[in-house]
Protein backbone atom coordinates (compact mmCIF):
# COMPACT_ATOMS: atom_id res chain seq x y z
CA UNK A 1 0.00 0.00 0.00
CA UNK A 2 1.27 3.44 -0.86
CA UNK A 3 2.08 5.88 2.01
CA UNK A 4 -0.47 8.67 2.02
CA UNK A 5 0.83 12.24 1.73
CA UNK A 6 -0.28 15.03 4.07
CA UNK A 7 -3.38 16.89 3.01
CA UNK A 8 -2.87 20.45 1.75
CA UNK A 9 -4.39 21.79 4.95
CA UNK A 10 -2.06 19.80 7.18
CA UNK A 11 0.96 20.76 5.08
CA UNK A 12 0.03 24.45 5.32
CA UNK A 13 -0.28 24.21 9.09
CA UNK A 14 3.17 22.62 9.32
CA UNK A 15 4.71 25.50 7.36
CA UNK A 16 3.12 28.09 9.65
CA UNK A 17 4.46 26.39 12.80
CA UNK A 18 7.89 25.00 11.90
CA UNK A 19 8.97 24.60 15.55
CA UNK A 20 6.12 22.21 16.27
CA UNK A 21 6.17 18.61 15.15
CA UNK A 22 3.24 18.12 12.77
CA UNK A 23 0.47 15.78 13.77
CA UNK A 24 0.49 12.75 11.47
CA UNK A 25 -2.32 12.79 8.94
CA UNK A 26 -5.05 10.28 9.61
CA UNK A 27 -4.65 7.15 7.47
CA UNK A 28 -7.36 6.33 5.00
CA UNK A 29 -7.92 3.97 2.11
CA UNK A 30 -8.21 5.81 -1.16
CA UNK A 31 -10.36 4.00 -3.76
CA UNK A 32 -7.33 3.29 -5.92
CA UNK A 33 -5.44 1.75 -2.99
CA UNK A 34 -8.08 -0.85 -2.10
CA UNK A 35 -6.78 -4.39 -2.48
CA UNK A 36 -8.38 -6.20 -5.38
CA UNK A 37 -8.68 -9.94 -4.97
CA UNK A 38 -6.59 -11.69 -7.59
CA UNK A 39 -7.36 -14.69 -9.75
CA UNK A 40 -4.64 -16.61 -7.91
CA UNK A 41 -6.24 -15.93 -4.51
CA UNK A 42 -9.67 -17.07 -5.67
CA UNK A 43 -8.38 -20.15 -7.49
CA UNK A 44 -6.56 -21.20 -4.33
CA UNK A 45 -9.96 -21.47 -2.62
CA UNK A 46 -11.43 -23.76 -5.28
CA UNK A 47 -8.56 -26.21 -5.74
CA UNK A 48 -10.53 -29.07 -4.23
CA UNK A 49 -14.09 -30.01 -5.12
CA UNK A 50 -16.75 -31.17 -2.71
CA UNK A 51 -19.36 -32.18 -5.26
CA UNK A 52 -22.89 -30.94 -4.56
CA UNK A 53 -24.50 -31.94 -7.85
CA UNK A 54 -25.92 -35.47 -8.09
CA UNK A 55 -24.30 -35.91 -11.47
CA UNK A 56 -21.99 -34.14 -13.89
CA UNK A 57 -22.58 -31.76 -16.77
CA UNK A 58 -21.54 -31.58 -20.38
CA UNK A 59 -19.66 -28.48 -21.52
CA UNK A 60 -21.26 -28.85 -24.97
CA UNK A 61 -23.97 -31.06 -26.44
CA UNK A 62 -21.44 -33.38 -28.09
CA UNK A 63 -19.08 -33.84 -25.11
CA UNK A 64 -19.03 -36.27 -22.20
CA UNK A 65 -20.50 -35.24 -18.85
CA UNK A 66 -17.37 -34.49 -16.82
CA UNK A 67 -18.10 -31.21 -14.99
CA UNK A 68 -19.36 -31.36 -11.38
CA UNK A 69 -20.87 -28.47 -9.45
CA UNK A 70 -18.83 -28.10 -6.28
CA UNK A 71 -19.74 -26.34 -3.06
CA UNK A 72 -18.39 -24.54 -0.02
CA UNK A 73 -20.16 -22.82 2.83
CA UNK A 74 -20.24 -19.54 0.90
CA UNK A 75 -20.44 -20.47 -2.75
CA UNK A 76 -20.85 -23.02 -5.51
CA UNK A 77 -18.36 -23.32 -8.34
CA UNK A 78 -17.50 -25.22 -11.49
CA UNK A 79 -14.65 -25.32 -14.00
CA UNK A 80 -15.65 -25.50 -17.62
CA UNK A 81 -15.52 -23.83 -21.01
CA UNK A 82 -17.04 -20.48 -21.91
CA UNK A 83 -19.70 -20.41 -24.59
CA UNK A 84 -21.08 -17.01 -25.59
CA UNK A 85 -24.64 -16.11 -24.59
CA UNK A 86 -25.97 -13.27 -26.75
CA UNK A 87 -29.64 -13.62 -25.79
CA UNK A 88 -31.83 -10.74 -24.65
CA UNK A 89 -31.96 -7.31 -26.20
CA UNK A 90 -31.08 -7.03 -29.88
CA UNK A 91 -27.87 -5.04 -30.29
CA UNK A 92 -25.26 -4.54 -32.99
CA UNK A 93 -23.36 -7.67 -31.86
CA UNK A 94 -26.20 -9.74 -30.45
CA UNK A 95 -28.93 -10.47 -32.97
CA UNK A 96 -30.20 -13.22 -35.26
CA UNK A 97 -27.67 -12.44 -37.99
CA UNK A 98 -24.69 -12.48 -35.63
CA UNK A 99 -25.92 -15.48 -33.64
CA UNK A 100 -28.11 -18.15 -35.30
CA UNK A 101 -29.05 -19.43 -31.83
CA UNK A 102 -30.14 -15.95 -30.67
CA UNK A 103 -33.34 -15.66 -28.64
CA UNK A 104 -34.84 -12.33 -27.61
CA UNK A 105 -35.51 -13.37 -24.02
CA UNK A 106 -33.50 -14.05 -20.89
CA UNK A 107 -34.61 -15.88 -17.76
CA UNK A 108 -34.38 -12.67 -15.75
CA UNK A 109 -35.27 -9.11 -16.74
CA UNK A 110 -34.14 -5.56 -15.99
CA UNK A 111 -35.97 -3.38 -13.49
CA UNK A 112 -37.88 -1.73 -16.37
CA UNK A 113 -39.13 -5.09 -17.64
CA UNK A 114 -36.82 -5.25 -20.65
CA UNK A 115 -34.65 -8.28 -21.32
CA UNK A 116 -31.01 -8.19 -20.29
CA UNK A 117 -28.39 -6.71 -22.63
CA UNK A 118 -25.74 -9.39 -23.17
CA UNK A 119 -23.47 -6.95 -24.99
CA UNK A 120 -23.30 -4.56 -22.03
CA UNK A 121 -24.04 -6.60 -18.92
CA UNK A 122 -21.65 -9.26 -17.60
CA UNK A 123 -23.84 -12.20 -16.65
CA UNK A 124 -23.48 -15.96 -16.36
CA UNK A 125 -25.83 -18.77 -17.33
CA UNK A 126 -26.72 -21.53 -14.88
CA UNK A 127 -28.25 -24.88 -15.89
CA UNK A 128 -32.00 -25.15 -15.55
CA UNK A 129 -33.16 -26.86 -12.34
CA UNK A 130 -33.14 -30.66 -12.45
CA UNK A 131 -32.55 -33.72 -10.30
CA UNK A 132 -28.86 -33.28 -11.08
CA UNK A 133 -28.69 -29.88 -9.38
CA UNK A 134 -31.15 -27.11 -8.54
CA UNK A 135 -29.61 -23.65 -8.27
CA UNK A 136 -32.68 -22.38 -6.42
CA UNK A 137 -32.12 -24.89 -3.62
CA UNK A 138 -28.52 -23.69 -3.38
CA UNK A 139 -29.60 -20.09 -2.72
CA UNK A 140 -28.84 -18.93 -6.27
CA UNK A 141 -31.36 -16.53 -7.81
CA UNK A 142 -31.44 -14.10 -10.69
CA UNK A 143 -29.04 -11.27 -9.86
CA UNK A 144 -26.81 -13.48 -7.69
CA UNK A 145 -23.17 -12.41 -7.82
CA UNK A 146 -20.57 -14.49 -9.64
CA UNK A 147 -16.81 -14.24 -10.08
CA UNK A 148 -15.67 -15.55 -13.46
CA UNK A 149 -11.95 -16.29 -13.73
CA UNK A 150 -9.87 -16.86 -16.85
CA UNK A 151 -6.09 -16.89 -16.72
CA UNK A 152 -5.15 -13.87 -14.57
CA UNK A 153 -8.43 -11.98 -14.97
CA UNK A 154 -11.45 -11.83 -12.67
CA UNK A 155 -14.76 -10.44 -13.91
CA UNK A 156 -17.73 -10.02 -11.60
CA UNK A 157 -21.11 -10.77 -13.10
CA UNK A 158 -24.70 -11.58 -12.17
CA UNK A 159 -26.74 -14.70 -12.79
CA UNK A 160 -28.80 -13.54 -15.75
CA UNK A 161 -30.02 -16.56 -17.68
CA UNK A 162 -30.64 -20.29 -17.47
CA UNK A 163 -29.62 -22.90 -20.00
CA UNK A 164 -30.12 -26.59 -20.78
CA UNK A 165 -30.42 -28.88 -17.78
CA UNK A 166 -27.39 -30.96 -18.76
CA UNK A 167 -24.93 -28.31 -20.05
CA UNK A 168 -22.78 -25.86 -18.11
CA UNK A 169 -20.20 -23.19 -18.97
CA UNK A 170 -21.75 -20.11 -20.55
CA UNK A 171 -21.58 -16.36 -20.04
CA UNK A 172 -22.65 -13.18 -21.80
CA UNK A 173 -20.87 -11.35 -24.60
CA UNK A 174 -19.86 -8.64 -22.09
CA UNK A 175 -18.36 -11.18 -19.67
CA UNK A 176 -16.23 -12.77 -22.37
CA UNK A 177 -15.03 -9.42 -23.68
CA UNK A 178 -14.01 -8.28 -20.18
CA UNK A 179 -12.00 -11.48 -19.72
CA UNK A 180 -10.13 -10.98 -22.99
CA UNK A 181 -12.01 -13.84 -24.65
CA UNK A 182 -13.31 -13.53 -28.21
CA UNK A 183 -17.01 -12.65 -27.64
CA UNK A 184 -18.22 -13.54 -31.15
CA UNK A 185 -21.21 -15.88 -30.60
CA UNK A 186 -20.34 -17.88 -33.73
CA UNK A 187 -16.63 -18.53 -33.25
CA UNK A 188 -15.75 -17.04 -29.85
CA UNK A 189 -15.43 -18.44 -26.37
CA UNK A 190 -12.78 -20.83 -25.04
CA UNK A 191 -12.90 -24.65 -24.73
CA UNK A 192 -11.67 -24.86 -21.13
CA UNK A 193 -9.89 -23.10 -18.29
CA UNK A 194 -12.74 -20.93 -16.98
CA UNK A 195 -13.81 -21.01 -13.33
CA UNK A 196 -17.25 -19.82 -12.24
CA UNK A 197 -17.82 -19.01 -8.56
CA UNK A 198 -21.38 -18.04 -7.59
CA UNK A 199 -21.98 -16.70 -4.10
CA UNK A 200 -24.91 -18.17 -2.20
CA UNK A 201 -27.77 -15.93 -1.06
CA UNK A 202 -26.20 -12.93 -2.81
CA UNK A 203 -27.78 -10.46 -5.17
CA UNK A 204 -27.86 -6.98 -6.56
CA UNK A 205 -30.83 -4.83 -7.46
CA UNK A 206 -31.43 -3.66 -10.06
CA UNK A 207 -29.93 -6.62 -11.85
CA UNK A 208 -28.57 -4.38 -14.62
CA UNK A 209 -26.46 -2.25 -12.25
CA UNK A 210 -22.99 -3.30 -13.37
CA UNK A 211 -21.17 -1.02 -10.94
CA UNK A 212 -23.12 -2.41 -7.98
CA UNK A 213 -22.34 -5.97 -9.07
CA UNK A 214 -18.63 -5.14 -9.30
CA UNK A 215 -18.58 -3.61 -5.82
CA UNK A 216 -20.56 -6.44 -4.22
CA UNK A 217 -18.50 -9.01 -6.07
CA UNK A 218 -15.27 -7.55 -4.74
CA UNK A 219 -16.65 -7.58 -1.19
CA UNK A 220 -17.87 -11.18 -1.41
CA UNK A 221 -14.69 -12.36 -3.11
CA UNK A 222 -12.59 -10.87 -0.32
CA UNK A 223 -14.65 -12.72 2.28
CA UNK A 224 -14.43 -15.92 0.26
CA UNK A 225 -10.67 -15.70 -0.21
CA UNK A 226 -10.12 -15.17 3.53
CA UNK A 227 -12.61 -17.75 4.76
CA UNK A 228 -11.24 -20.79 6.55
Amino acid sequence: MRVQSLTLAAAGAALLAPATLPTPAASYAAPGDRHRITATELLARVRECTQVSRGRYRSDADTAATVPVCGTRQAVFWKADLDIDCDGQRTSHCNRRADPAFTATTAYQQSNGRQLNAEKLPYVVVPGPSGRWNHWAAGIRGGAIAAVIYKDRVQYAVVGDTGPRDIIGEASYATAKALGVNPDPRVGGVPSGVTYIVFKDSGVRPIEDRAAAEAEGERLAEQFAEDD
